[in-house]
Formats: structure tokens, sequence, C-alpha cells
């Protein structure tokens, strides 16, 4: 007989329940009050922007779309990398699974910086918490999310010092919140940036 030439691994996780979700009920929990807050900041911020419609409008026109796109790009593909991790961890393809967990950091790294450069910007043109409505939901909101972002590169972190340690579902416990961030990331965008 001859030798299995294949080059795909298998997952050889053993099979959890069907009703499981990846990474665990506790995570989707948590993703699920997380996205009901931020659901609830963005009615009250569009209900505050109805009322000030002509407000909004040009203080949206102080932000920088060139950065909310490379934002959104740098998330996106960020979020790219986590999931081929957790797929490669699944095949215990360790260095992949670290390969992969430092491009993802390093999408949130550019997130940063990038966040960085415009809320230099929004500081120097007095766009500060409290100098109109926008701004202040601006920076309520904006400010919310980086700190998810901060959170979630914690955890990328502590899963690359332990990816041949760590079980999968703990992976994929890591890569639910970081995707959490980005989809928080795909509501934001478009209610700040753009016009309704």
């Amino acid at each position: 007989m001859s030798p299995n030439t294949d080059s795909t691994v298998t997952d050889t996780r053993p099979t959890a329940p069907v009703l499981e979700p990846p990474g665990g009920f506790f995570i989707w929990m948590l993703v699920a009050l997380e996205l009901a807050t931020f659901g609830v900041a963005l009615i009250a911020f569009a209900a505050s922007g109805k009322s000030e419609a002509v407000l909004f409008h040009e203080s949206r026109q102080q932000l920088d779309l060139r950065l909310g796109i490379a934002n959104t790009i740098f998330l996106l593909t960020s979020g790219y990398f986590m999931a081929e991790a957790v797929r490669h961890h699944v095949c215990s393809d360790f260095p992949q699974t670290r390969r992969y967990l430092w491009l993802a950091l390093g999408g949130g790294i550019l997130f940063l910086v990038t966040k960085g450069i415009e809320y230099s910007d929004k500081i120097a043109h007095g766009h500060v918490l409290g100098s109109n409505p926008f701004f202040t939901w601006y920076w309520l909101l904006t400010v919310f999310h980086l700190m998810h972002v901060l959170v979630g590169m914690v955890i990328l972190a502590v899963l690359l010092r332990r990816v041949v340690h760590i079980d999968h579902e703990s992976l994929e416990a890591g890569g639910v919140f970081w995707h959490m961030c980005d989809l928080v990331w795909l509501l934001l965008f478009p209610a700040l940036y753009l016009a309704f």
C-alpha cells in the first residue's frame, strides 16, 4: 500500500457538543453584553445626531476619513490573521499559529498608532471631550472601543506566549473577542465617519 501523500493535517480535537459555540458559552455571553452596550450607545448617538443634524454634519467633516478607512483595513486584516491562527492551531501547526498571532497583534498595533495620530490631531484642533455633543460621543465611543482593542492585544500576547500549551478552546475564545473588536469598529466607522 502506498504511503499517504496528502499534505493536509486532520483535526484531531475531541468532538465538542453540537450546541457549544467556538470558545465556549462564557465568551459569547460577554460578547453579547458588549455588543448590547455599544448598540445602546450608538442608538443614543444617532438620536443626538438627529436633534443636532447640522452640528453633527459639520463636526463629522473634521474627522479624517482616510485614517478611519486605514483603521478598518488594519482591524479586518488582523481579524483574518487571527482566524488563520485558529485554523493552524487545530492542526497543531504551532509555528504557523505563532506567526499568524504575531501578524494579528501587528494589526492591533497599527490600529493604535493610527488612532494615536488621529487623537493628537483632534486635541490640537480643540476637538476634545465636551467641546460639542458630536465630539463628546466621538471620544466616549472610540476610547471605549480602544480599551477593548487593548484588552484584545493583551489576550493575543498571552496566547502567543503559550501557543504550544493552550487548549484550542482558549485560542478560539481569544479569537471571538478579537473579532468582536472588528465588529464593533464596523459599526462605529460608518456612524462616526460617514454621513447618515
